[in-house]
């Protein structure tokens, strides 16, 4: 039966469809959060102006160096336990996927704790930068009362990771839609009402983030007797045999396991996520700053608003491969990985089109400046092209986080966008003097090399192997075995960490 399984080329019409509902249950809730939370932090924007261009600038230096510093790694770091829960819960190895979660909550603690340090002395450290006074203080002041939500962050990223690796993303469309309602007058209340501010403005983001985290452990203590996926059912008679993994004697062995899946996979993200700061600082040194560095401003949302879909996408088939892979079918691993980058390729031409017939009315969204609209129609189409390449890129990125290959997808990153991308665009730019336009270049001349590179290796992937990598790591899969997974203990463990502590 397995092997007129494996020798099945092209699946059929049914099989495609019953896998494009699947994805789409995963991925539309956390394409939904994600559009939420860019609503938030336009909104976080939107406060600072209304205080003032000093706190708009100072709040906007501060937002930059929290994702660079802070957010991007917490939740790269966060990726890595994505293998492990996919493949965990394929293999319904679920006492493997407890310990993967609380250790990994507690890898983000105790990694919040520089980086806290880090926002704490933010000031001084723009100051020795020849950062001006004023703009060094309000975003030194936004940084210190923003460190609290790394440790919201610290339970967030990983609950949603361990919900979404089972299938169940409905729950986090909602919490973060509920803890967002409450957002916008709470931050109005806080900022404008009490006449906090900047701080105000950051309390505000924290609270929402616990909201957020308080109303996943309800939804979890509430269903905490349901522990299964989404793909078959389970039955409790037998005994999961058990992994190599959760039967290790070594401590530092398992630890191990998940920090080597844990840095590639943030290293992954943060390459990326960086090289846009990265274009940021080159667009300051160009012969016309102001309007190369508003028009960076308006294609980072750009591309933020665009990065949703195929952050959806990516963590779609990360949980579709993981699990088809913890559960021994190889053939419906490759067949999500199939449709996923499908379903990539259709959504990047939306995107082009929208950057393209859209571009100059997108620009007037946020400024009637004439230089910066002329601008922001000459690269808005090479934006359009970037997400040609970028959405099946990151799509892909997820298919290797599923099948416990991150390292592959950061090596990717780095030699494209710093081995390609840095040098052309520098050139383009400087060189050839084609400013603003040519860092833009380097930028789609990253992602073509990032998306053939990705595309090459995910193509040539094998999958029975994969599966016989998916059974050491997390242990074999069989329909009629299972392990209690002690949700309620796990839920226990997170309520003490994160609201006693």
């Amino acid at each position: 039966m397995a092997a007129s399984q494996n020798s099945q080329k092209y699946p059929t019409m049914p099989e495609v469809l019953d896998e494009l509902k699947r994805m789409t249950d995963i991925g539309f809730p956390i394409a939904a959060m994600s559009l939420v939370n860019y609503l938030k932090n336009m909104v976080l924007v939107v406060c600072m102006g209304r205080l003032g261009s000093l706190e708009l600038a100072g709040g906007a230096l501060a937002i930059g160096f929290t994702n660079i510093t802070g957010y991007s790694v917490l939740s790269g770091l966060a990726m890595g336990m994505e293998p492990l829960c996919g493949q965990g819960f394929g293999s319904r190895n679920l006492s493997l996927v407890s310990l993967t979660l609380q250790r990994t909550i507690l890898m983000l603690l105790i990694a919040s704790i520089p980086i806290a340090l880090l926002w704490f002395k933010l000031e001084p450290l723009m100051l020795s930068l020849h950062q001006t006074p004023d703009i060094a203080r309000v975003a030194g002041v936004y940084c210190r009362y923003a460190i609290p939500d790394l440790v919201a962050n610290s339970f967030l990223h990983p609950l949603r990771i361990y919900l979404r690796s089972k299938g169940t993303t409905w729950p986090l469309m909602w919490s973060t839609l509920i803890s967002i309602a409450f957002h916008f007058p709470l931050i109005i209340y806080l900022t404008f009402y009490l006449s906090l501010g900047v701080p105000g403005i950051a309390i505000s983001n924290f609270i929402t983030n616990f909201n957020s985290l308080f109303f996943l452990l309800c939804y979890m203590f509430v269903t905490r007797a349901s522990d299964e996926p989404l793909s078959t059912p389970l039955k409790t008679s037998q005994t999961l045999p058990t992994s190599s993994l959760t039967n290790s004697s070594s401590l530092g062995h398992e630890w191990g396991i998940l920090i080597r899946l844990a840095i590639p996979s943030c290293m992954a993200v943060c390459l990326e996520w960086w090289w846009y700061e990265f274009m940021t600082i080159l667009a300051g040194y160009l012969r016309n700053p102001q309007a190369a560095l508003a028009t960076s401003a308006l294609v980072i949302q750009t591309t933020s608003l665009m990065y949703t879909l195929p952050m959806a996408l990516s963590s779609s088939v990360s949980t579709r491969v993981g699990n088809e892979l913890g559960a021994g079918r190889p053939v419906k691993a490759r067949l999500a990985t199939v449709v996923a980058i499908g379903l990539a390729l259709l959504v990047s031409l939306f995107g082009l089109l929208g950057t393209t017939l859209g571009r100059e009315a997108w620009g007037r969204v946020f400024t009637n400046d004439v230089q910066v609209l002329e601008l922001t129609k000459t690269v808005l189409p090479i934006i359009g092209l970037c997400e040609l390449a970028n959405c099946p890129q990151t799509t892909s990125c997820g298919i290797l986080r599923g099948s416990a290959r991150p390292g592959i997808g950061a090596t990717i990153n780095f030699c494209s966008f710093y081995l390609v991308g840095a040098p052309l665009a520098i050139v383009l730019a400087f060189v050839w003097k084609l400013g603003f336009v040519g860092l833009c270049y380097g930028l789609l001349g990253a992602q073509i090399a990032c998306v053939v590179s990705i595309l090459t290796v995910v193509f040539k992937t094998d999958w029975e192997r994969e599966t016989f990598k998916a059974a050491n790591l997390v242990g074999k899969s069989n329909d009629d075995q299972t392990v209690k997974c002690d949700e309620e203990a796990l839920i226990g463990f997170v309520k003490e960490a994160a609201f006693e502590k």
